[in-house]
């Protein structure tokens, strides 16, 4: 789920042709939010997004929260997490 998610993210910034660093900054949020080195902690944790976080890509990009869990669940299906 975690892969998924974050592979949300890559996806909608690609939609929006921009780079990670272009939709954090878009979102008002800083430029590294969604870089790849910030998703697991230094222990090796991921690292989730928080609800605002996510509402500020949903509501920059006018992303649906339901466009946004079709797109992860898709990702899930690619990645044999879910049937």
């Amino acid at each position: 789920m975690h892969g998924a998610i974050w592979a949300a993210i890559n996806i909608i910034a690609a939609n929006q042709n921009m780079s990670n660093s272009g939709l954090a900054r878009f979102c008002g949020l800083d430029a590294t939010t969604f870089n790849k080195s910030k998703r697991y902690s230094k222990y090796g944790q991921p690292r989730w997004l928080s609800m605002e976080t996510l509402n500020k890509v949903l509501n920059a990009t006018g992303t649906s929260f339901t466009e946004f869990a079709r797109i992860v669940d898709n990702q899930l299906r690619k990645d044999g997490e879910r049937n």
